[in-house]
């Protein structure tokens, strides 16, 4: 999978405009905004895998690799990668779309790893279906 294309055979589970309330004082994405983003799309095949609710867990592990910028579109994709009793490990990339002067550049610019756990209506862990 090249990290300067869209990946064609799937769907982003989220796709959102990077703007100017969204940067930082040095001029970039704000790393929180881009972990909030990541922790949504990580949470879209976790609920679906648990068939209900879930919360985060843990982090393993969440590289910025290259920054993001005002203008930017940011895709989020996310896949289960496994699971356990009632926890769902999911693993997120993230792709910025960006114009310069007519030409769209696309770039990888974050990989993350969450573990999510399905909850019951009293918040307390389920097994998984």
């Amino acid at each position: 999978m090249s990290d300067t294309v869209l990946p064609r055979d799937r769907m982003p589970v989220l796709r959102v405009p990077a703007r100017p309330r969204d940067a930082n004082m040095g001029g970039t994405i704000f790393g929180g905004w881009i972990m909030s983003h990541v922790d949504i799309a990580g949470s879209v095949p976790a609920l679906v895998r648990a068939k209900g609710a879930v919360v985060t867990r843990a982090v393993d592990s969440f590289e910025f690799k290259k920054p993001v910028f005002i203008g930017d579109l940011v895709s989020c994709y996310a896949d289960v990668v496994s699971t356990g009793k009632t926890s769902i490990k999911v693993r997120v990339e993230v792709y910025a779309e960006r114009m310069h002067h007519g030409v769209t550049e696309c770039v990888k610019v974050t990989e993350a790893t969450l573990v999510y756990v399905a909850i019951d209506e009293q918040g307390k862990p389920r097994a998984l279906p």
